[in-house]
């Protein structure tokens, strides 16, 4: 059986893991002085309480993102760096109908809905835990979908 036959929607690849710390010094000595992956753009967000470097692992759209997150206030939430394998990311082909679709089969999401990303695709999260109305969660891992980009489209769908 075909477990996209019914599906308004396809999982391309993986997109991105995120990683998250008190302090992304100690992750940029492992990931890029140790590992060599090289930061390709820095940022920062008040609202998801993040300062961000995301660096890039391989090349073209086949490239994964590694992003390194330390908290700006460590007391508030979100709190990017509990736990350290923050969350994975997932291109989608058609992310309105993912959502959509997911919604009406039991998924929770994250609040924020549909946004623009650190990167400025549109994205939105998978909740880590299921709840009574929404039962299927990502069992303890935050999971973003992201927004595929034409090019991504072209490789891998």
């Amino acid at each position: 059986m075909d477990a996209n036959a019914n599906k308004p929607f396809r999982i391309l690849g993986l997109q991105q893991v995120a990683i998250g710390a008190r302090d992304k010094q100690r992750l940029k000595s492992l990931w890029v002085d140790i590992f060599g992956l090289h930061i390709k753009n820095s940022s920062a967000s008040e609202r998801e309480n993040v300062q961000e470097d995301t660096c890039e692992l391989g090349s073209g759209v086949h490239a994964v993102e590694v992003d390194l997150m330390q908290p700006i206030d460590p007391e508030r939430k979100p709190a990017v760096h509990n736990t350290p394998l923050n969350h994975i990311g997932l291109w989608v082909d058609d992310l309105p109908q993912a959502v959509a679709w997911m919604s009406e089969h039991g998924v929770r999401f994250a609040p924020g809905g549909i946004r623009k990303g650190a990167a400025g695709h549109d994205i939105c999260f998978i909740h880590p835990k299921g709840d009574e109305q929404f039962p299927i969660g990502g069992e303890g891992v935050l999971i973003e979908l992201v927004q595929a980009p034409p090019e991504v489209l072209a490789a891998l769908a």
